[in-house]
């Protein structure tokens, strides 16, 4: 069915061909009115050679029509082609995306349909959407929520697709199952086709180019994944000048999700972006932070407290009261229960 969009596209392309067809005729009435042949303006100057009238010349086609007939034919046959030729370039590329799947009002619910072992206990789950173009219309720094019925209770806790609406058909959740967790490890136990209830956008925080000149970012397991919506989101668009740094903190090496990404978009974008890891428990060889991440370590990859940046923060609930403080003795505002967009300092932004 044609929307509003696309019959104003249609109108104002036929308004506008209508429009050119009667001033042409017009033009070309005036010209021959002081004994000018509109075909042969181009020719004005050179000499005419074995010169021969259209009239003369008569195809199987123009002997059954008259001379005004005939010479429709050529706009007849322009105007066809100029019409298939706008709806199949509209229709391939200016069509409207489709309607965001999700609901804030509404439980949705949605089947998986991949998943992808990214650790001994983390996966990327690939949940569809009701039709492969669709979108699930999450603006980069939302998150929506998880709903299951475990021992018959409905429990519910709040994730981060680390997908974007560029991702058509799907949504992806980075999920880290605990033994003691609910959801996590109800998900974790989810076969293909097994469907979650999802809801949403929920959120404060709505990341767009220019928010800021540079964005600072702390990260604890994972506390990664709305960060990496935004590194992702910022990096990928020719427009977007902002800074990113981000400190990330984890256990073990092992315990790092998508280093390998995160270490090309540093690598890609070294202009822009940097990441600088904290372990408590370090490899042999290991160059990047030990310990818990410090002041210090804030202080040197952080960028200055300043009205024009920002530090965003997401993790365990003990590590982030140890970044307030940290951050509030390096002068930076103190951040609110619930974080607000003009914020300079917001903890556990997404959530």
């Amino acid at each position: 069915m044609v929307n509003r969009y696309q019959f104003v596209y249609l109108a104002t392309f036929f308004t506008v061909f209508s429009t050119l067809v009667v001033l042409f005729n017009l033009a070309k009435a005036k010209l021959r009115e002081f004994g000018f042949d509109v075909s042969e303006l181009i020719l004005i100057g050179l000499p005419k050679q074995n010169e021969t009238r259209a009239e003369d010349i008569k195809s199987p086609l123009t002997a059954y029509m008259s001379a005004e007939t005939a010479n429709m034919v050529p706009q007849v046959l322009a105007l066809v082609f100029a019409v298939i030729t706008s709806v199949v370039v509209y229709w391939k590329f200016g069509g409207s995306k489709r309607k965001p799947v999700l609901d804030p009002g509404k439980w949705l619910e949605f089947p998986l349909k991949e998943k992808i072992v990214i650790s001994p206990n983390t996966a990327l789950y690939r949940f569809a959407l009701p039709h492969p173009n669709d979108v699930l219309g999450l603006p980069i720094g939302q998150h929506v929520s998880v709903q299951a019925e475990i021992n018959g209770k409905d429990i519910q806790r709040s994730y981060t697709p680390t997908s974007s609406d560029d991702d058509l058909g799907h949504f992806d959740l980075l999920i880290k199952s605990y033994e003691q967790g609910n959801i996590s490890r109800h998900v974790s136990l989810l076969k293909i086709g097994d469907k979650i209830r999802v809801k949403g956008p929920k959120g404060q925080f709505t990341y767009h180019a220019g928010l800021s000149r540079h964005i600072g970012m702390i990260a604890g397991g994972t506390g990664i994944t709305p960060v990496l919506q935004i590194i992702r989101a910022a990096l990928k668009n020719p427009q977007d000048r902002t800074k990113l740094s981000l400190i990330y903190a984890n256990v073990n090496y092992d315990d790092i999700l998508l280093k390998k990404e995160l270490d090309l978009l540093a690598h890609n974008h070294s202009h822009r972006f940097t990441v600088y890891y904290v372990l408590n428990n370090p490899p042999q060889g290991w160059t990047g932070g030990v310990g818990f991440v410090t002041k210090e370590q804030i202080e040197a990859h952080m960028p200055p407290a300043s009205a024009d940046i920002k530090v965003l923060m997401c993790g365990p609930p003990p590590m982030m009261n140890a970044m307030k403080k940290h951050l509030s003795e390096l002068n930076y505002d103190a951040p609110r229960t619930v974080s607000k967009l003009a914020d300079q300092v917001s903890t556990n932004f997404a959530s």
